[in-house]
């Protein structure tokens, strides 16, 4: 979730004793009957009251970095909700920005590290960037949310040059208005199929 010009991450408050304040939301391996998707579906419908617009492994952590819960193994799962998202926890949850994140067990520091490089690696082949917008936004508010993301700024007129070319967006028809200025044109995620694959904006456009 955007915060602050920044992507934050969910975390829960650890049981009383624990070495760490907070810990990632997580839970122990299924049972039989159940997959990793489905426990990963399950953990965040506890975390936050929306199901995520993406949600995607990141990949396997069996090492000596120590886990809260002291497991052998650790799959992580990233997933993406719009700005403003509270979680279903309350006061038991917050959102920290990722360069301010407080001390978190080592193997917990490392599904974030992986988190974060696979949202940027894969933007350009999900939509992840309109799962952390309203179902209307404007095209600043796209452009913010890719430039959280990229972890640097766009030119304008070059991102929507991209955001064009890739067919991702129509107007609603709606307007916002934005303080002294024009109102600003509301658009929505309707990408047009080409194929089977939903592709992203071409950042190789923006050069």
């Amino acid at each position: 979730m955007p915060v602050d010009r920044q992507l934050a991450v969910l975390l829960v408050r650890a049981p009383e004793g624990s070495l760490e304040r907070w810990t990632l939301p997580w839970a122990p391996a299924p049972g039989t009957g159940t997959s990793l998707d489905e426990l990963a579906a399950d953990v965040a419908r506890r975390a936050v009251p929306i199901a995520p617009g993406w949600l995607e492994q990141v990949g396997a952590f069996a090492d000596d970095r120590r886990h809260p819960g002291d497991v052998a193994l650790s799959v992580g799962f990233v997933g993406a909700v719009p700005a403003g998202t509270r979680s279903s926890l309350g006061e038991d949850a917050a959102w920290f920005p990722v360069a301010e994140l407080p001390a978190l067990a080592p193997r917990h520091q490392a599904i974030v590290a992986a988190a974060l490089e696979a949202v940027r690696h894969r933007l350009d082949l999900a939509p992840i960037a309109f799962r952390l917008l309203p179902s209307s936004f404007t095209l600043s508010d796209l452009q913010r949310v890719y430039e959280i993301l990229l972890g640097r700024r766009l030119h304008k007129a070059s991102f929507r040059r991209a955001l064009q070319a890739a067919s991702l967006v129509q107007p609603t028809g709606e307007w916002r208005s934005e303080g002294r200025g024009r109102p600003a044109q509301l658009f929505r995620f309707a990408p047009r199929r080409r194929g089977r694959r939903r592709r992203g904006v071409r950042f190789d456009l923006l050069g």
